[in-house]
């Protein structure tokens, strides 16, 4: 058995060994565009009637990324870059079939597929890693985001100040863009940045992109850039000083509990510059009763789903903490961990959080630091301590694009209850990752070796991986092996099984056919087993997939795939968690076959539609699903969408059949550019709940605004009430 401890090492070396061949390849950065200096007051109003926009340099010659990689765009796109002593101006003009343009809402962060927009990629320390992202449509409404992994990370729940106004015209648009220097992070001194512009034009199933990428790139990836440069270097990129008080008042009453509470909370979240690259930011007593609530799940699965993370406090530079290990099988930091909890029942609880700290960002062109340390609150009703949460992280990149970090993950409780599990007292991981990206992205990977430490540690604790990636335009190859240890622990992070070691194998191959319907299409290939090293190796799962897939001209799509699936089940189980049940027998193996497919529709549409169905065998019985989703757009002011899916379950005596529905209905109504609200109805008898979340959002000032949130739970099957709340909550953002 001690041999295995050897694993994670040999296997890093393996992937250090595999990579030396593919580090000498040349950026692209052949496309490059001058920033003119200005002195001049900016009017921005969208109209680009300014004198500097004519004697500015202009970036134009897009061309498609889809339908196709390798032609000119049909409908041109042309955009300048100016700049004063504080701000970063754009000015854009995008040529359409028609003023008939593709705007499904005006609130901020809208869906790029689903709107007409131009977009701009700013990686201002030229990793060719990180980057910020800023989008605008015809409509002058915003996105922005903040970029990782070298373009395949993108979070949207990033904010910041900036300002953007449209024109629109019956054959083209026109858009100018105000970025402060003050929110964007940069070297002082800097006189050029890579960049890039991508355009999706919905209405005509075409996006463009200024510097050519291959189909099987992501167009939001670094590897393809141009270059942005600036007449005379920039100064400081430093941020001011940023105060976010808040006030919430909220009513609750759990009926389930029998129980009800009116509270009055405030606190205070504050962001800090310390250098041109680095933040500090604080939390006082964080409340996130605003934010959107997570879609309801079937789980037919032994194991826990992640959700994803969308409190503000944990999004900038979220990649520094959250991107180490891998998705599927360890990641030893998972930030919604933090501030939830189980109870005595073994209940997912909310857990209130003091307050906290959090400094990230770059150190200089090639170091990255993180350090986060969060403190929650004991809760004594349910026998939880209160923890201190802390992860360190560094990054170094290394060679054309990739990366080396190390980090410390510390999970620790002061409290000298003796009524507390010693186990629980505290829980430490550290590891060390590999993230390979070759200069053109055609070769990646990722190699860790991470070690758990916990009270009574027994030797070993380790997980590893090795995983190596090749994608052009026409093949993919995958392989990847995964070894987690029994006694690996990962508290603050997602492990859904140990004691593994795991193998998966894919090959992939796309066509482009030319003069047809379809953009592309392609077949894959994919293996994957399990093996449990403590029961001498034995191969407990495994399931081989065969797939199609099918890019349309029109922007639908179609895939479907055979899967073969054998599980060994080492305990008990009732896939269909049905209170009383009889489990399905421990310490044997299933086997069984099943046909999946899933069409979406063209989403430029003012209507549209997807649906998908999976039949065949199930464990010892059989399994027959449906789903499916319509959607309507009243353009640009409301969006409207009702979902539903069914699984059923059909199993032998004595073991119980089911018959399990989710549904769910959004409606999303923006009255203007600031006023916006929101309802999730979800229904699942699984969860036994039927929940409305209703939530008005008014902007009343620069990432400034004033919430009323509303959520009411009923019990399905008796149509009970379960839980209700209120809260009318307040935030303002100041600059000091």
């Amino acid at each position: 058995m001690m041999m295995k401890h050897w694993y994670p090492l040999l296997w890093l070396i393996f992937g250090l060994f595999m990579l030396v061949p593919y580090l000498g390849f040349a950026q692209n950065t052949t496309k490059q565009i001058g920033a003119k200096f200005i002195t001049e007051e900016v009017v921005l109003d969208g109209k680009l009637d300014e004198a500097f926009w004519e004697m500015a340099e202009t970036g134009s010659d897009f061309v498609q990324y889809f339908p196709t990689d390798s032609l000119s765009a049909k409908h041109a796109t042309s955009f300048k870059v100016v700049f004063s002593e504080t701000t970063l101006y754009l000015g854009v003009r995008a040529e359409a079939a028609n003023g008939d343009y593709v705007v499904s809402s005006l609130r901020r962060d809208f869906g790029g597929t689903t709107n007409d927009n131009i977009s701009f990629l700013f990686d201002t320390f030229s990793d060719a890693t990180t980057a910020f992202f800023f989008g605008v449509t015809p409509y002058g409404v915003q996105r922005e985001g903040l970029v990782a992994e070298g373009g395949e990370n993108f979070n949207n729940t990033w904010d910041i100040k900036w300002q953007a106004e449209a024109q629109r015209y019956n054959d083209h648009y026109t858009v100018e863009i105000a970025i402060p220097f003050t929110s964007l992070k940069f070297i002082e001194g800097s006189t050029s940045w890579r960049f890039r512009a991508y355009r999706w034009n919905i209405q005509s199933n075409e996006q463009t992109t200024w510097t050519q990428i291959p189909q099987n790139q992501t167009l939001s990836s670094l590897a393809y850039m141009g270059q942005l440069n600036f007449e005379r270097p920039l100064g400081r990129s430093r941020s001011p000083f940023f105060l976010i008080p808040y006030i919430n008042t909220l009513a609750q009453e759990d009926y389930a509990a029998d129980t009800d509470q009116q509270d009055f909370k405030t606190g205070v979240d504050a962001k800090v510059a310390v250098s041109d690259g680095m933040n500090l930011d604080v939390t006082v007593n964080p409340d996130f009763s605003n934010v959107e609530v997570d879609d309801v799940f079937t789980n037919l699965t032994r194991f826990e789903i992640r959700l994803p993370e969308r409190r503000q406090f944990f999004i900038d530079n979220n990649d520094l903490f959250a991107n180490y290990g891998n998705t599927l099988d360890n990641i030893p930091f998972f930030s919604r961990r933090i501030g939830l909890v189980r109870d005595t029942l073994g209940n997912l609880i909310e857990n209130r959080l003091l307050g906290g700290v959090r400094l990230s960002g770059k150190l200089n062109s090639t170091w990255r630091l993180g350090f986060l340390n969060l403190q929650s609150a004991a809760d004594d009703a349910n026998r939880i301590p209160s923890y201190n949460n802390m992860m360190l992280a560094f990054q170094k990149k290394v060679f054309s694009r990739s990366n080396l970090g190390f980090f410390w993950v510390n999970r620790q409780t002061l409290d000298t209850d003796e009524s507390l599990n010693p186990n629980e007292r505290y829980n430490r991981v550290i590891g060390l990752d590999y993230d390979l990206a070759s200069a053109d992205n055609i070769w990646t990977g990722n190699f860790f070796v991470h070690k758990s430490f916990q009270p009574g540690d027994s030797e070993g604790n380790f997980s590893a991986q090795a995983r190596v990636n090749y994608d052009d335009r026409d093949w993919r190859f995958v392989t990847d092996f995964v070894y987690v240890d029994e006694e690996y622990r990962a508290d603050l992070g997602f492990v859904p099984r140990t004691d593994i070691f795991k193998n998966g194998l894919s090959a992939t191959r796309r066509f482009y056919p030319r003069d047809s319907e379809i953009s592309n299409h392609s077949f894959q290939l994919l293996g994957v087993n399990f093996w449990r090293v403590n029961l001498d190796f034995k191969n407990t799962d495994y399931f081989y997939r065969a797939t199609w897939e099918i890019n349309f001209t029109n922007q639908s799509t179609f895939s479907n795939n055979v899967q073969h699936d054998y599980i060994f089940l080492t305990n008990d189980f009732d896939p269909t968690r049905t209170p009383g049940a009889t489990p399905l027998s421990g310490n044997r193996g299933y086997s069984f076959t099943q046909y999946n497919a899933e069409y979406a529709s063209n989403p430029s549409k003012l209507f549209t539609f997807s649906g998908n169905t999976s039949i065949g065998q199930f464990f010892n019985g059989e399994q027959y699903s449906f789903g499916g989703q319509v959607g309507y757009r009243f353009q640009p002011w409301a969006n409207i969408s009702v979902g539903v899916n069914y699984d059923g379950i059909r199993l032998p005596e004595p073991y119980n059949d089911a018959d399990i529905w989710l549904g769910i209905a959004r409606t999303e109504i923006t009255f203007s550019k600031s006023i916006f609200w929101n309802t999730l109805i979800q229904y699942s008898n699984q969860r036994d709940n039927f929940g409305i979340n209703s939530r008005l959002q008014w902007r009343f000032a620069p990432l400034s605004d004033l919430f009323l949130v509303y959520n009411d739970n009923y019990f399905t099957g008796t149509f009970a009430p379960r839980f209700r709340s209120i809260n009318l909550k307040l935030t303002y953002w100041l600059n000091l």
